[in-house]
């Protein structure tokens, strides 16, 4: 199986890494482009793979296209391979953030069965810990949308969704870090308050936090809450700081977030 990539930005490199470091496949089996020839031949020699001169030749080269450029330039690049898709079953993988599958599809007039599968990782790819989202079209078979499952579980874990519930992934899982990372450092400052240095206190706070989400990751019988009641002795301090953070409208703080990064998704997509 080859596997080609338009554009080899840090998403498109931590995927390459890890397909490479899963040995998914080698990387003789994966080819890239990017605007320019020097540059592709650059990150080409960095990660071990090969640079093509072309989106065409790539495409030509390939059993597997995956689309990392900016959804800008997405109508630009399958205009320009329309001649060879409308002659070469050839299924494209998008990571581009809000191009639908029928927003790609037309973009390939040429082809009206052209195979699509829409993929949406977060930024934890770069670490093989991302959370990826997975939908196609009809058109898609069902061993081509597992084979893009295995490229993405090189670099975490993967979960085919409905279309329609790609908004709801992102606030999860897209955009979580962020809510993590300020969780962190809202922890982080609490302990340098209470007197420890901020590089210790974030290292802390960080290594609790992993913690935490991998115990709970290891125990699929139980909910967070029955986690939280482990933690928790009656009458105790863990429970002092639950009741001041509900105080506080923790949980439901967290749910407006969510839900605001869902209705900006819905606005920007319109």
């Amino acid at each position: 199986m080859k596997i080609g990539f338009i554009g080899a930005g840090n998403m498109a490199q931590a995927i390459i890494k890890g397909l490479v470091a899963s040995e998914t496949v080698t990387g003789d089996a994966i080819y890239l482009t990017t605007s320019t020839v020097e540059h592709s031949q650059e990150v080409a020699g960095q990660l071990g793979v090969h640079a093509l001169a072309s989106n065409e030749e790539l495409a030509k080269t390939v059993d597997y296209l995956i689309l990392a450029v900016k959804p800008g330039v997405i109508p630009t690049v399958l205009t320009d391979l329309s001649a060879i898709l409308s002659t070469k079953d050839l299924p494209i993988i998008s990571i581009a953030a809000g191009l639908t599958l029928a927003d790609l599809a037309n973009l390939v007039p040429t082809n009206p069965q052209q195979k699509f599968i829409r993929v949406m990782p977060n930024m934890n790819v770069t670490v093989r810990m991302g959370v990826s989202a997975i939908t196609a079209n009809t058109f898609v078979e069902e061993q081509e949308t597992f084979t893009a499952q295995t490229i993405f579980d090189a670099v975490g874990s993967t979960y085919l969704i409905a279309e329609k519930d790609f908004r709801n992934f992102t606030s999860l899982a897209g955009c979580s870090p962020a809510y993590t990372y300020l969780f962190i450092d809202a922890m982080s400052r609490a302990g340098v308050k209470n007197g420890l240095p901020k590089a210790l206190a974030t290292k802390i706070a960080t290594e609790a936090v992993m913690g935490s989400a991998a115990l709970l990751s290891a125990t699929e019988d139980e909910t967070p809450w029955d986690l939280i009641d482990k933690v928790c002795s009656p009458g105790g301090t863990t429970v002092a700081g639950l009741v001041s953070l509900e105080e506080d409208a923790f949980t439901a703080t967290v749910i407006r977030a969510l839900d605001a990064t869902i209705k900006r998704d819905e606005e920007m997509t319109k």
